[in-house]
């Protein structure tokens, strides 16, 4: 458990055994723990550094261990915090990067070619997926994919995982209760790949050997057809954009890390954001992967939760709890 938090195998076993026994110095650990003193000193410096022992008061110059009910509580509590700033800091990302493309797309037509239709996209990535050497990154937001485009792209990422090629793929959590999604994601992984998801990710988006990619015209319906876009400095920004949503995301099979006391879903969490910035149900239902019912099925569990009777004054107890 402690391993999944951050900490190194060594140094969670010396930070149980100063737990179990408090009276023992550096010799007593690495006796105990089998191992180095001088690897007993390197645990050590990696626990303080994450907070989790502190200068004792009763044995002056050595170090106790703290509870895992404040230690590692703090701990997480910096991760969530860490995480919600990562996802802030992706927020104005994908919202720049929208406003560039766009922008590059209306006034430099040069610098990208327009793909209209489901066939030309896919007779593109097809083409694209053939010429990678190193990479393809996927941005795949929605609740669930269409299982003809799950089949469409089977050949071309196993032809492509076979030459070498690393293929990283980011879903929405929600796809998580999707078979056919979850089917194909655990398909990609048995082939060597990486899949990930998380709670909101930026509009749909292919990246082959950060040299080229795809993008929605219309993002509100990707359908309609693709940009294909090769000028290095907006590649370069959509690259950006993945690497950041890519380490907000969690590896498909993991688990987030839910908030016991307030009993919010990392899903609730999210939405509460997003309505509290000023989003419509609608659009946190897009961006979420949800139907607007489900959104307002997550927000009526909440209000009735906090004994709110306005969505504001759920806002507001919500804050005041800590909850965003």
């Amino acid at each position: 458990m402690l391993e999944a938090l951050g900490l190194t195998t060594t140094a969670a076993l010396v930070y149980r055994t100063m737990l179990d026994r408090p009276e023992y110095g550096i010799a007593e650990l690495a006796s105990h723990c089998g191992l180095q003193t001088g690897q007993v000193h390197n645990c050590l410096d990696e626990l303080t550094a994450l907070l989790l022992v502190r200068a004792s008061a009763d044995r002056p110059g050595r170090l106790r261990a703290v509870t895992p009910e404040i230690g590692l509580a703090d701990m997480i509590a910096r991760q969530e915090a860490d995480l919600a700033a990562r996802q802030a800091q992706l927020a104005a990302s994908r919202a720049a990067v929208t406003r560039l493309v766009a922008d590059r797309a209306e006034n430099h037509p040069s610098n990208g070619e327009r793909l209209l239709g489901m066939d030309a996209i896919q007779s593109r990535l097809e083409v694209l997926g053939r010429a990678a050497t190193t990479e393809v990154l996927g941005v795949h937001p929605g609740a669930s994919q269409r299982p003809e485009d799950l089949s469409a792209g089977r050949d071309a990422n196993r032809a492509a995982i076979a030459r070498g090629v690393t293929i990283k793929s980011l879903y929405q959590d929600t796809t998580r209760n999707d078979p056919h999604t979850t089917t194909y994601a655990h398909w990609l992984l048995s082939l060597g790949s990486e899949v990930r998801t998380a709670p909101v990710l930026p509009q749909r988006l292919v990246i082959v050997d950060r040299r080229q990619a795809l993008v929605p015209i219309d993002p509100a319906d990707s359908r309609k057809g693709a940009l294909h876009v090769t000028e290095p400095g907006i590649v370069s920004a959509l690259a950006d954009l993945f690497d950041q949503a890519w380490a907000t995301a969690i590896p498909l099979g993991a688990t987030r890390t839910e908030d016991p006391e307030a009993g919010l879903s990392t899903i609730e969490r999210e939405l509460l954001r997003l309505l509290g910035s000023g989003q419509t149900d609608e659009t946190a239902a897009q961006r979420l992967g949800l139907s607007t019912r489900t959104v307002r099925r997550h927000m009526a569990a909440i209000m009735e939760r906090l004994g709110a009777t306005s969505r504001f004054e759920a806002g507001i107890k919500a804050a005041h709890l800590g909850w965003l």
